[in-house]
């Protein structure tokens, strides 16, 4: 089993801004597997590297986070996408030990604290599922967010796992090509002016002129769920802690 440290990791990535995703694909499930899974929130610009990952290796496991919020287009599409590939898609849901706290918050959070709100729903389950992995080979590209323009195409976190952004110098017209030319679907929301999907309570459509992802969390300043920020490194915060703080801060009013 090869070692990789953090000057390994920093030339590797380094070599890898001139290849190809099928390139750094292929390294990686020769590196890590089986020890490897892929994440994908199935809207149109996942279906590239969906694609992609399906020919070079179908059996990987494509994680995708059911946040119970999605759109039912979102759902219809992940089966459809499931099928016509051939997917091993892993759903990931909110530990039940939320339940009573959603029961009680559920539809308030998203609006009250939609940073919360990303970190039960998707960042914790996300968390769960890379426990023992390697390898984490995501579809974030730089010109979508600030954030993500400083990311790099290999990266080692703090506990270990290599992150893998094979799509990092696409660019949204990348995107449309290759699924042009290889005749793939696109989510039945994109026609309507959604440009980036997530949540229902936390996603618009785009306005002409606006950014892919000005659709999500509209006027919260908030432009990332947690999964490619400093959030993904959190802990704990229990349920019952949480609840503790919306019955102070929400049931007093």
């Amino acid at each position: 089993m090869s070692h990789f440290d953090t000057e390994k990791i920093e030339t590797l990535s380094a070599e890898f801004e001139d290849k190809t995703p099928q390139e750094i694909i292929t390294w990686a499930v020769d590196s890590f597997c089986p020890r490897i899974a892929m994440s994908s929130s199935f809207q149109t610009q996942s279906v590239p590297l969906l694609h992609i990952v399906s020919q070079i290796h179908p059996s990987m496991q494509i994680l995708f986070i059911n946040t119970r919020y999605h759109f039912w287009e979102t759902l219809f599409f992940r089966e459809q996408l499931a099928s016509d590939l051939n997917l091993n898609v892993v759903d990931l849901y909110p530990d039940e030990a939320w339940t009573g706290f959603f029961q009680r918050y559920g539809e308030d959070l998203p609006q009250q604290d939609p940073d919360l709100c990303c970190f039960i729903r998707k960042v914790q389950p996300m968390q769960r599922a890379l426990e023992g992995m390697r390898a984490w080979i995501t579809g974030i590209r730089r010109d979508q967010t600030p954030e993500r323009a400083k990311a790099n195409i290999i990266e080692l976190r703090k506990d270990g796992l290599i992150k893998i952004n094979p799509l990092l110098n696409w660019t949204r017209n990348d995107i449309l090509e290759y699924a042009n030319a290889n005749d793939l679907p696109e989510h039945p929301l994109t026609s309507k002016g959604y440009t980036s999907i997530g949540c229902v309570f936390c996603t618009r459509p785009v306005s002409s002129g606006g950014g892919d992802r000005s659709g999500r969390w509209e006027g919260s300043g908030k432009t990332e769920c947690g999964l490619h920020t400093t959030m993904f490194n959190e802990k704990g915060r229990s349920p019952d802690e949480v609840m503790r703080t919306f019955i102070l801060t929400s049931d007093s009013h």
